[in-house]
């Protein structure tokens, strides 16, 4: 059996992800973009050696800060796991959608082209690469790496015929609800050395891509460069997670068939929720 979780930003997917690999026996296989990197634990709220409660993960911490790792690159690791534990049961777990519909859908990938897009605007081009992938976080004046993004692992076969049989769980609240946690997560994330990491990150690694387009690091380096104050810095981590999060929803209800499930005050009436429904298909 595979379950993919999915949702918004810190809406409750890790949570969810141990209490079900603990019920089941599963394997948990990640999901999400900036997890991969290793030393990016605060701003990408990685789950914790406690937080798995002795349950195995995967595709967590295996990429140096410098290196690039491509939505190709992760449909050939992840489905290597499949196939490596196919007689277990797997949950896939996390927010970047095209990591999930690459994974499972028939999709084939041309790793470069040499397009010079010379007749169009950066408007114009953000525009493409926001089509190509929502979850994008490349900024609109960054026309090289705009450029780079469309010209890399173009997808030359874009089928959504399924190749695994997977059950999609998403996790959803009302969007002040999110807008709320989101907003507090991130103080919490400041309160955890947030601020710390960046900094020594960023000392060490001052070409990382991944430290200069991935929200609650970017930010933060406009203020160690001085553009910005440290308040203006955590003030547009939330505003650019909550855009984060409608990109997500667009996503997630345009490109893949889910079924979502209302996160409860009480997280355990709605794990009860998704094991009757998630056993339901079983006994199909």
């Amino acid at each position: 059996m595979i379950i993919a979780i999915t949702g918004p930003t810190g809406v409750g997917k890790t949570k969810l992800s141990v209490m079900l690999a603990k019920k089941y026996n599963a394997i948990v296989i990640n999901a999400d973009a900036t997890q991969i990197y290793k030393e990016l634990n605060i701003g990408s709220a990685k789950i914790t050696e406690e937080e798995k409660e002795g349950v195995e993960h995967f595709l967590f911490d295996i990429k140096h800060p410098l290196e690039d790792y491509s939505v190709a690159d992760y449909q050939k690791d992840a489905r290597s796991l499949l196939e490596k534990y196919k007689d277990r049961n797997i949950i896939v777990c996390g927010g970047t959608g095209l990591y999930l519909k690459a994974l499972f859908n028939d999709y084939i990938f041309d790793k470069t082209n040499d397009i010079k897009y010379d007749d169009l605007t950066n408007e114009q081009l953000y525009d493409l690469a926001i089509k190509k992938d929502p979850n994008m976080l490349i900024h609109k004046n960054n026309r090289v790496r705009l450029i780079n993004f469309l010209n890399k692992e173009n997808i030359t076969n874009q089928k959504d015929n399924k190749l695994y049989d997977v059950i999609y769980i998403g996790l959803t609240s009302d969007r002040s609800i999110i807008y709320d946690k989101v907003n507090k997560r991130v103080d919490k994330m400041f309160d955890m050395g947030l601020l710390e990491e960046v900094k020594s990150l960023y000392q060490k690694y001052p070409d990382s891509t991944i430290l200069k387009r991935a929200i609650g690091y970017k930010e933060i380096i406009k203020y160690l460069n001085n553009e910005i104050s440290l308040e203006e810095a955590k003030e547009l981590i939330k505003k650019n997670t909550r855009h984060y999060v409608k990109r997500q929803y667009t996503w997630f209800n345009n490109q893949m068939d889910i079924k979502f499930f209302e996160v409860k005050d009480d997280f355990n009436i709605t794990y009860c929720e998704i094991t009757s429904f998630i056993e339901s298909l079983n006994s199909k």
